[in-house]
């Protein structure tokens, strides 16, 4: 190529994940910008629907400003919007549609997910270590002057009293046991908070976030006009989507950081991903506006478990490809063999 003096193309590619940090040093000079959006002008200068989607669009906020950063997780959603209807019947209790035998299913996955492997032992033990942290975090914090810190900065702590003594004994043995010193404070209790959300997901119905914030009509496909142009929100709400951009298009050669893996490309932000799980109408409708706009990859680094609306994915899949876009998908976190576990994307 370099003999030949060709020159490569940028390559838009599109990232849904959970927002950019677009001030970041190593990635503001390769975020995808649109040509025809005139930034913070309150109009929707290139008639796509979206307005002042200068570096993309977050789905998951509202017209007011707010945006969602937790959520609930699907397996729980599923699993009580479901209950009237499948708690009391069962495959041999008359005959079903082949909808409803794949409703039913998913529901029973749920289930299990949600009911069938909780030790009530566990769970008290749990609850109780989250408590004792978030009593001796306060101190810390207060000791250390920083509400985030992580083990590097406890190892110079001496605690003053005996529960923050634990706290730090605790917090040093996970970052001992991840081989990881930077693990922080807030990473650990909101780990612990997500696990206890888990837990009582079996006897209460999760709360709506994206509801309360969002106020589209979920439930219409067409009615995708919702959210605003914030693709950050914040850079702790945007860290996993900053990591995943880094990776694929850091500045290179630049000294700062790490290099990305590609050199011409320009990251288009879709923000679609809470901390929890992610909706297929967000996951759906993001990916076509990548397509829309340009974008000849879309990279999803999320899970897929549950898709009650999977076929509004499936569509917008069809859709990117039918542009010649390819569509990238993390194969998970859940160490499962994906040969014979289906996620998403499966067969379409």
């Amino acid at each position: 190529v370099k003999t030949k003096n060709l020159k490569s193309s940028p390559v838009i590619v599109a990232v849904i994940d959970s927002g950019v940090d677009t001030l970041h040093e190593d990635l503001r000079s390769i975020l995808w910008r649109n040509p025809k959006e005139i930034p913070g002008n309150g109009v929707d200068d290139d008639n796509n629907g979206y307005v002042d989607d200068v570096y993309g669009w977050n789905f998951l906020g509202g017209r007011d400003g707010r945006n969602v950063e937790k959520d609930s997780y699907e397996a729980a959603r599923v699993y009580h919007k479901l209950k009237s209807k499948w708690e009391e019947k069962d495959l041999a209790s008359g005959t079903l549609s082949a909808d409803d035998t794949r409703e039913y299913k998913m529901w029973l996955k749920a289930k299990f997910d949600i009911v069938g492997e909780i030790n009530p032992l566990e769970v008290i033990q749990v609850k109780r270590m989250y408590k004792d942290l978030k009593i001796g975090d306060s101190v810390i914090r207060k000791g250390i002057s920083k509400e985030e810190y992580n083990c590097k900065d406890l190892a110079t702590y001496t605690p003053s009293d005996d529960k923050s003594k634990k706290v730090k004994a605790i917090l040093l043995n996970i970052c001992k046991g991840n081989d990881n010193d930077d693990i922080s404070n807030v990473m650990i209790l909101d780990e612990l908070e997500n696990d206890i959300n888990k837990f009582e997901a079996v006897d209460k119905a999760p709360r709506e976030f994206r509801n309360e914030i969002v106020q589209d009509n979920y439930n219409d496909i067409n009615d995708k006009f919702y959210g605003n142009q914030n693709v950050m929100v914040s850079n702790t709400s945007a860290l996993h989507g900053t990591h995943v951009s880094g990776i694929i298009g850091a500045v290179r050669g630049n000294g700062v950081g790490m290099d990305g893996v590609a050199d011409n490309v320009r990251i288009m932000t879709v923000r679609a991903v809470p901390d929890g799980d992610e909706h297929d109408k967000d996951i759906a409708l993001a990916i076509r506006y990548a397509a829309d706009n340009g974008a000849k990859v879309i990279n999803m680094s999320f899970g897929k478990g549950f898709s009650p609306e999977k076929k509004w994915v499936d569509d917008a899949v069809k859709y990117a490809q039918s542009k010649g876009v390819l569509l990238v998908h993390a194969a998970g976190n859940s160490h499962q063999n994906l040969d014979t576990t289906y996620n998403f994307p499966t067969p379409v």
